[in-house]
């Protein structure tokens, strides 16, 4: 397997990213892999999962949306959900147009916020060959499936997204706020097992901050809206002890798919990341990609 760095355009602003190839003939299947809440390519979990497609014979292709990682674009980690769209729309077309990938077969891949991306991009796309999805974000939790947040965490919330909100408007700089943090904290996602993931993980570019007014999109994004208009065969894969994208919104998205199957993991939400779930993870991944690209 051998990786080489790539750029492609999107609206004038330019996204970087990696093709990983494996050895052997051309063209092959390529799986475009989308970054989940604040995510980077350069990830342990992404890269693990990009390195494991190449070993089975895939192109993988990986990237950064504009304002994260090596991408160029501004306000800096600022989660603006139809610019990611639009930047997924440009990847596929990156693979597309590469001549060592199969135009025919490109497979979506993602990850929590990235997953609902794959979801609802794929929708919009006919040609996609299949999605991939894990622990899949298809809206906030309701009242009470969430984790447990104090009224002080929750008040600093809302006042952090509001600040976001008006200096955005007057186009000012973010106010930035952690996007992961200890429960109770004023984050995005508070919790011990957020919080011990990344004490764990060791990325290059990743940035524990975020423009909170892009919370506002989320409130609002719903990929199980678009299932429905789902061509390609898609896998969700869940955590069964999931409290950021729980159980019953994640479940219905496989239920809502004309080709959708569901497989669940005893672990919660960031445990899925762990290397010897995210094993199981890939090795039903790749199982279910190679009977729906030969069969």
């Amino acid at each position: 397997m051998t990786t080489e760095r790539l750029t492609f355009d999107v609206a004038g602003t330019e996204c970087s990213g990696h093709l990983y190839l494996p050895g052997g003939s051309s063209p092959r299947p390529c799986v475009v892999m989308c970054p989940g809440f604040g995510g980077t390519q350069d990830t342990p979990a992404l890269v693990a999962a990009a390195e494991a497609f190449a070993d089975a014979g895939y192109l993988a292709m990986t990237f950064d949306y504009r304002g994260f990682g090596l991408s160029e674009g501004t306000p800096r980690q600022l989660i603006d959900i139809p610019a990611q769209l639009e930047d997924i729309r440009a990847a596929i077309q990156h693979a597309r147009d590469e001549p060592r990938a199969a135009a025919d077969q490109i497979v979506l891949w993602g990850s929590s916020l990235g997953g609902g991306h794959a979801i609802t991009a794929a929708a919009q796309d006919p040609r996609v060959a299949a999605v991939l999805t894990q622990v899949p974000f298809n809206g906030f939790p309701k009242a009470g499936q969430g984790p447990p947040r104090s009224a002080r965490s929750t008040v600093g919330l809302l006042g952090a997204i509001l600040l976001d909100t008006v200096r955005g408007a007057l186009r000012m700089s973010p106010y930035y706020i952690p996007a992961v943090g200890e429960e109770n904290a004023v984050a995005v996602m508070a919790s011990a097992g957020a919080s011990q993931a990344v004490a764990a993980m060791h990325s290059p570019t990743w940035q524990n901050r975020i423009a909170p007014r892009g919370v506002l999109q989320m409130m609002r994004y719903k990929p199980g809206d678009h299932v429905r208009q789902l061509r390609a065969p898609l896998l969700v894969c869940i955590a069964e002890h999931d409290q950021e994208t729980v159980g019953d919104m994640t479940t219905a998205l496989a239920h809502d798919a004309p080709h959708g199957q569901l497989i669940g993991y005893p672990c919660t939400h960031f445990e899925i990341y762990h290397p010897q779930i995210r094993t199981q993870v890939i090795t039903d991944q790749l199982r279910f990609l190679s009977r729906m690209l030969t069969g």
